[in-house]
């Protein structure tokens, strides 16, 4: 039987809740199922404000244009993300500047941020990679030393946390994704997680299209009108209807991701114990969500033979980001701070197995399997 890589999970009343939304004729943004999802994200994160938006790449959008980033600024970010976490500063004329990351968590090495902080440095932009959370204490303190805002990227991060406290909280402000590869998912769509009560207002204005609509539709003036910069980065009502039904069952999803995460750990030890390859760290104080489950190899030979081994038995696995800043856009839009060995070296060997809600022990087992004879041949 063919193992996928990843299968989106459905909790069975989606469509209610979609039929719900369509049957009260409120399709575009802000309606009832879009207040549920943003009090609930609120009340969780304990953010000032949480809106929905159509995509975790527009939740990014949004924090740089709140950030005021602009052409001379530089922004401080891993190389090893998705190019959304740079696109968003390059839309703005910023310059990423790429840093390492680390060889545990594969996060942002905090050690080497302060050697990339200039008199341009307008803001740091950690990734918590696999929802494993950055030193986000070390972090903001380099942070408020130098006079940069902190955005996470915690796409990946709803339901983790560092020392207690739920990650996506940590900085000014904070996207998550709920695309369909997502612990949730609502197939497209994301939230900025706003928790500088200073950026409340003007978020509500960027988010739809640099008017003051929300304003209006509380009646705290008589018309709106456009006030600012914005884009059309709202969720539609159907959208947030889908993540609603997820969203009730998010604690039910995140425990059957972990079974499968210790299912894989306790497998796959013996051959991280006799040097065959390397399994996910997890620091203390950091609670993960259980997004991924990754192998790191000798080398990028290993790791693409064992890729192509696990194919021919019907197991699809993947490697993860070729790092931006040897991408022709990372070298036209941005520059490194020092080299970047454990990036460069972490891109070659990582390889990212299924995990997906719905998986049963005897998929498990076959990927398993698969691995050890991959790694025998």
């Amino acid at each position: 039987m063919a193992v996928p890589f990843n299968r989106p999970h459905i909790v069975g009343d989606e469509l209610d809740h979609v039929g719900a939304a369509i049957e009260a004729r409120r399709l575009s943004g802000g309606g009832e199922y879009s207040r549920r999802c943003a009090e609930a994200l609120e009340c969780r994160l304990g953010a000032a404000r949480v809106l929905l938006t159509h995509s975790g790449t527009g939740a990014l959008d949004m924090a740089a244009i709140l950030a005021d980033a602009g052409p001379g600024d530089e922004v401080i970010l891993p190389s090893f993300t998705f190019t959304s976490t740079a696109n968003a500063w390059v839309l703005r004329g910023a310059t990423p500047v790429f840093v390492d990351i680390r060889e545990d968590t594969l996060n942002l090495d905090e050690s080497r941020v302060s050697e990339a902080i200039t008199e341009r440095t307008r803001a740091i932009a950690p990734v918590h990679y696999g929802g494993v959370a950055c030193d986000m204490e070390a972090i903001g303190e380099i942070a408020s030393g130098c006079g940069a805002v902190v955005i996470e990227d915690a796409a990946q991060a709803l339901g983790s946390s560092w020392r207690g406290r739920p990650l996506g909280s940590f900085g000014e402000a904070a996207a998550l994704s709920f695309h369909e590869t997502k612990n949730i998912v609502s197939g497209e769509g994301g939230a900025l997680i706003v928790n500088s009560p200073e950026w409340v207002e003007r978020a509500e204005v960027v988010l739809e299209k640099g008017t003051n609509r929300t304003a209006f539709h509380r009646g705290e003036t008589d018309r709106y009108t456009w006030t600012d910069v914005g884009s059309s980065f709202l969720a539609s009502e159907i959208t947030a209807a889908f993540l609603w039904a997820q969203l009730e069952h998010e604690a039910e999803i995140r425990a059957a991701r972990h079974g499968i995460w210790g299912a894989y750990r306790e497998a796959l030890a013996g051959l991280e114990s006799s040097g065959r390859l390397r399994l996910p760290v997890i620091p203390g104080g950091a609670e993960h969500n259980a997004h991924l489950f990754y192998l790191l190899l000798d080398d990028r030979e290993d790791r693409d033979r064992l890729i192509e081994r696990l194919a021919e038995a019907d197991v699809a696995a993947v490697f993860h980001y070729v790092p931006l800043h040897s991408s022709p856009a990372g070298r036209r839009f941005g520059r490194t701070a020092g080299e970047l060995p454990v990036t460069d070296d972490i891109s070659d060997r990582l390889l990212r197995l299924p995990l997906w809600v719905g998986m049963s022990e005897v998929d498990v087992s076959e990927v398993v399997d698969a691995v050890e004879r991959g790694l025998a041949a």
